[in-house]
Parts: structure tokens; sequence; C-alpha cells
């Protein structure tokens, strides 16, 4: 199933200086040229945005949407539009919270003043995830169905000044943290990233819900 990603960045754009680079970036699978679509690209430099207010519903016993992207210093909502409750937690270091047993709408948002990933668990229903990614920086954009993205910069990567890419994807062999990858070109060669197979509606434990047990 293919993410979906909400990205809450335009007023950040509004405050950049002017533009004069094209980033061109193509993400392929490890040990292949298969394209990866919906791969988070962005800059490993902070620069300035803007908070936005965002909401994260549970409908269906699922969340959605299942990628959200906002910049430090966002609220998120979490409502819940399902006929039974919810219990929804991050063990994140970017952001742990736990609301538990609820219906209807959480008396306050949720802050998120930290960059870096987020996972999000129910503890009642255990295949609900989903993904909150906190940036510091307006330059981040998706991948397509051709794994390609386009990024806007202030000025060209070179060898006397590279640039630092994070690339995320939510199977990541280890989706706590983006791969990072050092360039020093407009134009760089495909950037290559392993994920895990798409994930099986089984209703086991992944790793999050088995930490969330145990305490």
């Amino acid at each position: 199933m293919r993410s979906i990603l909400a990205v809450c960045l335009a007023s950040a754009l509004a405050s950049s200086p002017a533009l004069s680079a094209e980033l061109n970036v193509m993400i392929n699978l490890t040990g292949g040229n298969t394209p990866v679509a919906d791969a988070l690209v962005y800059l490993d430099k902070p620069d300035t945005t803007t908070p936005v207010s965002a909401e994260i519903y549970q409908k269906d016993r699922r969340f959605h949407p299942h990628v959200t992207v906002i910049p430090v210093g966002s609220h998120v909502e979490f409502p819940n539009r399902d006929n039974t409750q919810h219990h929804v937690y991050s063990f994140s270091p970017a952001k742990t919270f736990n609301i538990e047993l609820y219906a209807g709408k959480p008396e306050a948002p949720v802050l998120f003043d930290k960059p870096g990933i987020v996972e999000l668990g129910c503890n009642i229903h255990d295949h609900m995830q989903a993904f909150i990614v906190v940036t510091a920086t307006s330059k981040i954009g998706r991948t397509n169905g051709n794994g390609r993205v386009t990024l806007s910069l202030e000025q060209s990567p070179s060898p006397e000044r590279p640039l630092t890419l994070n690339i995320w994807h939510p199977r990541l062999t280890d989706n706590t943290k983006p791969v990072r990858r050092t360039l020093e070109s407009i134009n760089p060669d495909a950037i290559t990233i392993e994920l895990e197979p798409e994930p099986t509606a089984d209703g086991s434990m992944n790793l999050l819900q088995q930490r969330f047990r145990e305490l």
C-alpha cells in the first residue's frame, strides 16, 4: 500500500530567499534499478520554517494519513472517527506521548518541538501504525512513481561545498531515522536504499506494540 503523505510546508517556502539551482535526485532499491516511490528527500540543514496545525485521524481502525510531514514546532490533532476507542502513543525520541483510551477528539493537540521521525501506534489495535516526519527545513520533497524528485536550492553542491541529503521511507530497514548521503553535484548518481517487504495485515504485534506491553 502506497504511503499517503501530508506535506505541510507551503507557508515556510514564502520566506525562503531567491532560488538558483535545481537538485535532481533518483532513488532506487539496493541491488537493482527498481525506482522507489514515496521516499521523502530533504536537506540535513535547518532553515526558516513556520509551524502549522495538522490532523491525523483514525477511521476504519487505521491512521489517516499514514505519513505526515510537518515543520518543527507544529501541533497535531488526533481525532477518533471510529465507533470504538483508540489509545494513541509513541516511544520515538523525537516525541514520546500517550493519549489513553478515548473517543471523539482529545482535549488538546500534541506539540512536536524536535525534528525527527515519530512512529505512532494504537495499544488497542496492534496493526495500526503511522509516521510523523518533523523537519527543520523547507527543502523537502517526495519521489514520484519513477523514483525522482527535484529540490530547489540557493546554490549547487560541489566538492568544495557538499551537502548532506536525508532520505526516508516507512519501509526502511531502520525507519527510526533517515538514510544520509553526501552530494557534490547537482545531478548525482542514483541513490540506493534497502526496503523491507510490504507488510501483511496478519494482526501480529510489531516491536513498538511489544515495547508498550512490556511496560
